[in-house]
């Protein structure tokens, strides 16, 4: 049992460690400028396929669900991700996603009946202000929409989190997957339009680039992160989102060759061990069996 929970935080964890590549993977192989356009083409496609490869669309209430869902893990999210990026130094934008964990904390006892811990928040906290350590900088500017911006995406990431917890999980993980990506996607698809305007030619670099961001970066990492979700205490699962800024910033590192200063080292050093504190909050249950729904919310699924 204590294996079987070891082997899925850790490939629940790989979704986020993968997260932490997008940025170098738009720096360095997508047309700039274009942020809306990267995060349509990551979800659309990837829902389309998902969808089409099981064969299987929601049923009864499950059509508003999974556009729920759709709309706080993906296209809201990727949105609200959109505007604070823009607005925002990066690390500003970082630490305010870095809110998530603590977030689900403080909700997961009212919205899945999952008991809170004082170790879940001390674990958010800590991760909180090592994302600080390892991305902030001197010389930042507070914009007061992007800071909204960057909060609205943190609560959305949240509340996408704890209902995917609470609703179980009617279908196959792909087909949910799928389900949530192409709600996503459908959202994205007109705004990206509407803001950015027609699409650029794309060379072949940009095309691995789209194709690795929607294949690995969204229809696999969301598959296993959802996975987490519904087989993992939902406080443990939030706080592996931190390892992304970490990721990044070794990214940046072995590939950009940027600096990390001893501070940043700190800072990332006590990421992980929030981390880790966090995996000691809960018992977890055994993993549903695939296509069955989450026990204790079977009544949600009508």
């Amino acid at each position: 049992m204590l294996r079987g929970t070891r082997a899925l935080t850790l490939t629940t964890a790989l979704a986020p460690l993968v997260w932490g590549t997008t940025y170098l993977t738009t720096t360095e192989l997508l047309p700039p400028d274009r942020p809306l356009l990267a995060a349509a083409l990551r979800a659309l496609p990837a829902g389309l396929l998902l969808v089409a490869w099981t064969r299987v669309l929601p049923q009864g209430s499950w059509w508003w669900r999974a556009a729920v869902l759709g709309t706080l893990n993906i296209g809201g999210f990727f949105a609200l991700l959109f505007v604070a990026a823009y607005r925002l130094p990066g690390g500003i934008a970082a630490v305010v996603g870095a809110l998530t964990p603590v977030l689900v904390a403080l909700v997961a006892p009212r919205l899945t009946g999952e008991r809170s811990s004082p170790t879940a928040l001390v674990a958010g906290l800590l991760g909180l202000v090592g994302v600080v350590l390892l991305v902030l900088r001197s010389e930042v500017v507070l914009d007061p929409l992007g800071l909204l911006a960057g909060l609205g995406g943190a609560v959305s990431m949240a509340f996408g989190v704890l209902l995917t917890k609470r609703w179980g999980r009617p279908a196959p993980l792909l087909a949910l997957t799928g389900w949530q990506l192409l709600a996503g996607g459908l959202l994205l698809a007109p705004l990206a339009l509407a803001v950015e305007g027609a699409p650029p030619p794309f060379d072949p670099t940009a095309v691995a680039g789209y194709t690795y961001l929607a294949l690995v970066g969204t229809a696999l990492a969301y598959a296993l992160w959802f996975r987490g979700v519904a087989a993992l205490p939902v406080a443990r699962v939030a706080a592996l989102g931190l390892l992304s800024p970490v990721v990044a910033a070794t990214a940046g590192w072995l590939v950009l060759e940027q600096s990390l200063t001893p501070l940043q080292l700190a800072g990332a050093t006590i990421v992980i061990a929030a981390v880790a504190l966090a995996q000691l909050h809960g018992r977890t249950p055994p993993p549903p069996s695939p296509g069955a729904p989450t026990p204790g919310r079977t009544r949600h699924l009508t």
